[in-house]
Parts: structure tokens; C-alpha cells; sequence
């Protein structure tokens, strides 16, 4: 009898339930549901740009309209019962924490907090911790580099203690009132098995790990004397936390008899411990050593591992080299991106004459396919939501250079595209400088399988070929296999993720290879944005830039005969 496993992907703006053949990776049932709150999900201020918050109710909710969605969808197919699924996993953003009382409820199910942006989640993109990320980061150079060295030497705005520090001066009736801050990737785990209670909850490694310094090495989470430095008030948020955190090959509790009957399944399935969603995307994708896992997205992430066995350099820039974090056995490194579709979508919403109705992201597609590399004379920087890798600076911005009287917007378009692949390119070189190789690049997300165009010019500037996954729905498979690993091979699940990984995942036979002349001209484009890279980006170039503008132009000039 053919047995099925659940991921739940929780993203941005919607989450997902995949119904999953551990077998052979079929996907037979899936259903997508949009947030309720805010602005498509995301509740905004246009006040305060940095900030972005979700309803934690509309994580519960999307439990229900999801599952219930997919299992309607897998009864179409012959073979399928719910009474054969055997485990459940899932993925979300990160770092998305979310206050919660004694008793483990969101302060967000408050009356007294119900209009207060603080007691929701804060999601993954919030930067209004800012200042807090630069705190932390000047106690932990000061009192503890080995912090720093194991998160690419700058502690984040997008991460979970810096957030946690903001809430206390944006909120401090918010911050008192909270017991304890919890991930969303391990809340969401805990609901479904009936362990919210802070004595109860089990955190998972990939986001204590990657986003608030977890680490074995210094006994889990920051000492309470650091933390104490940063502000006297985290030393409470401190203790309560535990003192372990498990991967997704760990089973943190089991399906409750209610959540069992709310959705149609079997009470007691195991359910895997929780992670990011481009974590659970890259297991989806098939991660291995030499593999780097590309979740291109609104943002991007980057995931490669290596093993445990392998004497490892820190890496500057990197968002974290975290044991375990992607796959039992090796060291998870995470690298990214803060902004790749949300700058294409920003163009063509805010920028482009005519919006969408000027046919958008089509219109602009086909025009820029007929410009040759270098044939705009344009150059970006792609830090419109500031940089996470390699420089680790929020505070960076958008630039576009090489403007003419002539420029169209499909030429400002390409350059953006052309931008973001440079900043790839910059990661992928970061990874091999300090002894991570890369053999395969592995991509996912939407725009890899709906933007041709895309992908060749990534092909061209990192002259590589470049492969897509087969699923369309990685994270959700990602989650699915850890559900299938969390059953064990006697349940009809697999023994470990190796296992999992060969018979539920595969890429597409069509691969995108370099072009030879185009990647020679990106090869000098990518020269010209690494210096103005250094220049806004970094302290320690002074180098006079008067020959980009006209080294632009010579490139135009030739691209153009």
C-alpha cells in the first residue's frame, strides 16, 4: 500500500499543504491559502517602511483551509486514503518570532494587545531592529567574536534577538507581558501537537541556530551575561529558553486527537520539527555536498552543507554555519539575498510606466530578451531590501548607474536581473574562497521555472550550468520528506534523509548552460559592479571610480555593433 506524508509551507504571503508519495515523490494533493490579514499577509505602517508583522491566526487558520484542501485533492487519485499518511513536517519564513504568555498563547489573542503591532509575529523582513542588529553586534565583537564568527561577523536586523530588543523600546507593555519569544517554525509544530506550553515546546536548531546564535559549542543559546550586557531586560527572555534544540529528523510530538478530527487524519502522526522554509527547499531540491540549493523567490537563499567531519572556516558574510540545521550529520550554511523578484515586482508596480497594465513582467520580459550583455550601458547595485550576503548591512540601498536620455525600460529591467545575478555570483565565489566547493547549482521557486530569460543570464554571469528541480513546490516537499524520515522505515516512511532524498527528489532534464560570448562580457560587467560593490558596500576600498561610467559606455558601444 503506497503511504503519504503532509509539508506544510508556510511563506510570505500564503501557506501550502503538499500531499506527498514517499515512494517516488509524486505530489497528488496540494492547496494554497492567502493570509487574511493585512496587505497581502503582511501587516504594514506606512509610517515606519521597515516594519512588516502577520496575524499568528492566520497561521492556525491555514492549517485547516490547506490540509483539508490537499486531502480533497488527493482523493482524486486512484490509490490515494488518508487513512496512509503516515507523518507530517513543517517550513516557514524566518526569522518570524512571535510573543507569547505563560501559557504559550500569542499575545495577539489578547483583547488587550489586539490593535498593538508589537504582539504579532514579526515577520522575517521586519528591519526596525536595525539599530539593535548594530548593538549587538559592537557587545558581541567586544565580548564574544566566536558569536560573530559563526554568522558572517554581523548580527542581523531580520534576526531573533534584535527584534526582540526593538519590541522592548516599541512596545514595553508587549515586552513585559511576554514570557517567552517563539519562532514561528516552532510554534506552528507545537499547535498541531498540542505543546505550545513553554515547558513543552521543542525549538528546532535551524532557527535557534542560524538566528539567534544557538550553538553547542557555547552550551545553546547566548550566555546570560552577554545578553545581559546588550540590555539587562533579555537576560529574562534569556531563561526561558531551553537548552537543547532539535533537527527535522527529530519528531517533536505527535498530531492531537483534535487537530486529527478538524482535518481528516489519523490522531497521532508524527510531526517533525519545524525550520525555514530555503532550508526544508534545499532538502527538496536534493542538497548534498557540492550542491548549492538556489530558493529564488522574492528573495533568495543559498544553501549548501557540508560534513561534520570536515574541519570548517568561519565564513565572513555567511547568515550562519549551524550543525544540522539543513540535514542530520552536517553543517547547514546559509547565504542570501534580501531582495531578488521583490526588485523585479518593484519596478513594474512602483516604477515602470503604466504598472501591470503596460503588460508588466511579460512586456518587459520579451523586450529585454532582445538586448545584447552590456548593450544598455547600465549597472545596479541589488540592495533595494538592503544586503544579507555577503556584506550583512541592511542599511545599504538600491543604485542604477549608466542613465541616459535614452534609456527604456527594458534596459533598466535587464540591469536589474543582471544585478541580482552578480550578487549570486558574489556568493557562490564567497563559499569556494573558504573551502566549500560548489560542483552543481540546483535551482528553485517561481521564477526559475517562469522566467526563462532569468535563468540564462545567471547561467552567463556565474558561467555554470544551472539545473531546476523537478517540484515546483520544494519547501513543501522539504517538509514532506522530514514528515516521511519522522515515520521511520517501518511506518512505510524512509530510515534518514539520504534515503528520502533519492527516491522523492530529481531536477528537470532541461539545464541552462553558459553562452560563451555573453558570459565573456558579463565577466567584465561583473568586474565593474565588484568595485562599486566595494566602494558603497565596504570600508576598506578608496579606490577613485572615475572609469566605471566610461568603461559602461565602451561596453555599450561594442555590445552595440
Amino acid at each position: 500500500m503506497a503511504k503519504f506524508t503532509i509539508g506544510l509551507d508556510y511563506g510570505t504571503n500564503s501557506v501550502r499543504a503538499l500531499i506527498v508519495n514517499v515512494a517516488n515523490g509524486a505530489e497528488v494533493g496540494a492547496a494554497v491559502w492567502n493570509y487574511a490579514h493585512g496587505e497581502q499577509g503582511i501587516l504594514l505602517d506606512p509610517r515606519q517602511p521597515d516594519l512588516a508583522r502577520q496575524h499568528p491566526a492566520d497561521y492556525v487558520a491555514g492549517i485547516e483551509h490547506t490540509v483539508r484542501g490537499a486531502l480533497a485533492a488527493a482523493q482524486r487519485v486512484k490509490g490515494f486514503s488518508a487513512a496512509d499518511v503516515i507523518g507530517l513536517g513543517v517550513d516557514t519564513t524566518g526569522s518570524t518570532p512571535l510573543p507569547v504568555d505563560p501559557h504559550g498563547t500569542p499575545l495577539a489573542f489578547n483583547k488587550k494587545f489586539a490593535k498593538t503591532p508589537a504582539a504579532l509575529a514579526w515577520l522575517w523582513k521586519d528591519h526596525t531592529g536595525h539599530a539593535e542588529a548594530a548593538a549587538i553586534t559592537r557587545q558581541a565583537a567586544r565580548r564574544k567574536p566566536e558569536y560573530l564568527a559563526k554568522c558572517g561577523g554581523t548580527y542581523s536586523s531580520e534576526w531573533f534577538w534584535s527584534k526582540i530588543l526593538h519590541a522592548k523600546k516599541e512596545a514595553p507593555a508587549v515586552f513585559n507581558a511576554a514570557y517567552t519569544w517563539v519562532e514561528i517554525a516552532d510554534w506552528i509544530p507545537a499547535v498541531l501537537t498540542g505543546t505550545t506550553h513553554p515547558a513543552q515546546l521543542k525549538r528546532c536548531i535551524c532557527a535557534a541556530g542560524h538566528k539567534a546564535l544557538f550553538n553547542a559549542g557555547w552550551g545553546g543559546y547566548p550566555a546570560e551575561a552577554f545578553l545581559a550586557a546588550v540590555d539587562p531586560a533579555l537576560a529574562r527572555v534569556r531563561r526561558s529558553l531551553p537548552e537543547v534544540a532539535y533537527d527535522v529528523g527529530d519528531a517533536v510530538g505527535h498530531l492531537t486527537a483534535e487537530w486529527a478530527a478538524r482535518l481528516g487524519l489519523p490522531a497521532g502522526l508524527p510531526v517533525a520539527a519545524g525550520a525555514f522554509d530555503a532550508h526544508l527547499g534545499g532538502v527538496g531540491s536534493g542538497i548534498a555536498p557540492g550542491v548549492l540549493v538556489k530558493i529564488l523567490g522574492t528573495s533568495t537563499c543559498d544553501m549548501a552543507v557540508a560534513p561534520l567531519s570536515q574541519k570548517l572556516p568561519d565564513i565572513p558574510g555567511l547568515c550562519g554555519i549551524v550543525p544540522e540545521s539543513i540535514l542530520p550529520g552536517y553543517y547547514g550554511l546559509e547565504a542570501g539575498q534580501s531582495a531578488v523578484g521583490d526588485i523585479f515586482n518593484w519596478f513594474v508596480n512602483r516604477i515602470q510606466p503604466g504598472g501591470t497594465e503596460a503588460g508588466g513582467h511579460a512586456a518587459l520580459t520579451a523586450g529585454a530578451e532582445k538586448l545584447r550583455p552590456g548593450s544598455s550601458g547600465l549597472l545596479a547595485l541589488d540592495w533595494h531590501n538592503g544586503n544579507r550576503t555577503v556584506l550583512v548591512d541592511q542599511r545599504l540601498t538600491g543604485a542604477l548607474l549608466g542613465l541616459t536620455l535614452h534609456t527604456t525600460p527594458a534596459e533598466i529591467y535587464r540591469a536589474l536581473i543582471e544585478a541580482t545575478a552578480f550578487g549570486a555570483r558574489a556568493i557562490v565565489e564567497r563559499f569556494e574562497e573558504y573551502g566549500v566547493p560548489i560542483k552543481r547549482v540546483i535551482n528553485c521557486g517561481g521564477i526559475s521555472v517562469k522566467n526563462p530569460m532569468v535563468m540564462q543570464i545567471y547561467a552567463d554571469v556565474l558561467n555554470r550550468p544551472l539545473e531546476i528541480s523537478r517540484s515546483t513546490q520544494t519547501c513543501a516537499l522539504g517538509s514532506a520528506m522530514a514528515g516521511a524520515v519522522v515515520a521511520g522505515k517501518a511506518a512505510g516512511g524512509h530510515a534518514n534523509f539520504a534515503a528520502a532524498t533519492k527516491a522523492m527528489t530529481g531536477v528537470l532534464a532541461k539545464r541552462f548552460t553558459p553562452i560563451a560570448r555573453n558570459a565573456k562580457i558579463y565577466e567584465q560587467l561583473y568586474q565593474l559592479y565588484k568595485r562599486i560593490h566595494d566602494v558603497f558596500g565596504t570600508r576598506a576600498c578608496a579606490e577613485n571610480q572615475f572609469a566605471v561610467m566610461k568603461e559602461l559606455l565602451a561596453l555599450r558601444d561594442a555590445a552595440r555593433k
